[in-house]
């Protein structure tokens, strides 16, 4: 699994060229096989539809089973952000409006946050540089809830109380979107997706040399529109690498809600 993510990391066309070729092969070789069945009379030419017509809709139960897990994981990224974002907002305007000396201090702390955050969306897959966007937040959330703690503590009023759960709601919100970026497909749909497809399309090979058909044009249409789905849907479930990836755009809107002087040079 560790392989397939760093082929995928490095060149979607890669993996899709990869998964294409295994495909392939298992095509080749299915009809390879049928054909030297049929030639000996050693195949039961009855059933063979019925099986591989079984394996490809079981095929298409996954292809739909796992697209739909992608694509609610995408979905929960998209919306962790949105909710985020604004979470930021809200804590940042109730920290202006707070009336507090300690008040001007905790918007700016906020405003770091939403760029450290937008840093955490944007962040590549290596495991070190996510750890210390991590580490850093954690620091920075100590920082603010010092500042809140002590707002509270001195001017104990709803606004100082609205002030404490909008901030905890943020901490919430950065804690949600780090359990969504940390989660991907399980390997084992992964392999069980690329699994079925490859003795699928080997069964299908198998059926075509037992009649005797060579469809060369529609068995390559077939396989990479199998390819493309699965790369699509690996690309989907997979949160730091790939093309289709969560977008900061709403952590910058945000900063520019703060004044002009908040929002940094885009990388």
């Amino acid at each position: 699994m560790i392989i397939l993510a760093e082929i995928l990391a490095f060149s979607l066309i890669a993996f899709w060229l990869l998964l294409f070729a295994v495909q392939w092969v298992a095509q080749a070789l299915g009809a390879w096989l049928g054909r030297r069945h049929s030639a000996r009379g050693a195949a039961p030419a009855e059933g063979v539809g019925v099986v591989v017509g079984g394996m490809l809709g079981l095929l298409a139960f996954v292809l739909a089973l796992t697209l739909s897990f992608a694509t609610t994981r995408f979905e929960e990224r998209r919306e962790g952000t949105l909710m985020e974002a604004n979470a930021l907002g809200t804590a940042w305007l109730r920290a202006k409006a707070i009336g507090h000396p300690r008040g001007e201090e905790l918007a700016k702390l906020f405003e770091e946050y939403t760029k450290l955050r937008a840093d955490f969306i944007t962040a590549p897959p290596e495991r070190e540089i996510v750890r210390a966007i991590n580490d850093q937040t954690s620091a920075l959330q100590t920082r603010i809830w010092e500042h809140v703690t002590v707002i509270v503590r001195e001017k104990p009023d709803p606004i100082s109380s609205s002030l404490m759960a909008a901030t905890n709601e943020v901490f919430d919100r950065s804690t949600a979107e780090r359990l969504a970026f940390g989660q991907s497909m399980p390997p084992q749909m992964v392999w069980l997706l690329m699994g079925i497809a490859v003795l699928s399309i080997g069964a299908l090979g198998y059926q075509l040399g037992l009649r005797g058909l060579s469809l060369p044009i529609l068995s390559l249409l077939l396989i990479g529109m199998w390819t493309s789905v699965i790369v699509v849907i690996l690309d989907l479930s997979a949160p730091r690498i790939g093309s289709l990836r969560s977008s900061a755009a709403v952590y910058y809107w945000t900063l520019e809600g703060f004044g002009p002087g908040a929002v940094p040079a885009r990388r």
